[in-house]
């Protein structure tokens, strides 16, 4: 997650191969912390229902893709169990991030980070908000809730 956050933060884009190997591992990790292929089944339920949700997001424009496509791999690894704590912290942090990055895009960019690709790309009105950041950061804030800390951590 804390690639998928950096990696949108300096590039405005999630890799799909990212998203991709994320969901991918979802299926040893349920394995090896002895899921039953019902709850496997439930978590897989979770992941395509945030897939479509966030698609329509994605179709009014409201996220770009690769954030609909991550947050549904999140969801996939929460399942329907920390869902809803999951949606309102990454809703309430990509507010707050969103805030904070209209806000800075009033000023003029500082003459240092000119020349930095990443810090204009992220400067310029006509772009997006990388939301990956809240989406990870909301997950790392989650993740000591779930049952994968009582799978993995005894």
């Amino acid at each position: 997650m804390a690639l998928a956050a950096s990696l949108d933060f300096f590039t405005m884009t999630i890799p799909n191969r990212l998203t991709i190997a994320f969901a991918v591992l979802f299926f040893p990790a349920a394995y090896f912390a002895g899921l039953a292929p019902a709850e496997i089944g439930m978590h897989v339920a979770a992941g395509a229902a945030v897939l479509v949700v966030s698609f329509a997001f994605f179709a009014f424009g409201w996220i770009g893709g690769g954030d609909a496509k991550f947050v549904a791999a999140v969801a996939l690894w929460l399942g329907w169990s920390n869902l809803l704590e999951y949606a309102l912290l990454f809703s309430l942090l990509g507010g707050a991030l969103t805030l904070v990055i209209l806000s800075v895009r009033r000023y003029p960019l500082p003459f240092m980070l000119t020349r930095a690709d990443w810090a204009v790309r992220l400067h310029d009105s006509k772009t997006g908000i990388p939301y990956g950041i809240a989406l990870a950061v909301a997950g790392f804030m989650v993740y000591p809730t779930t049952a994968w800390m009582d799978a993995f951590v005894r």
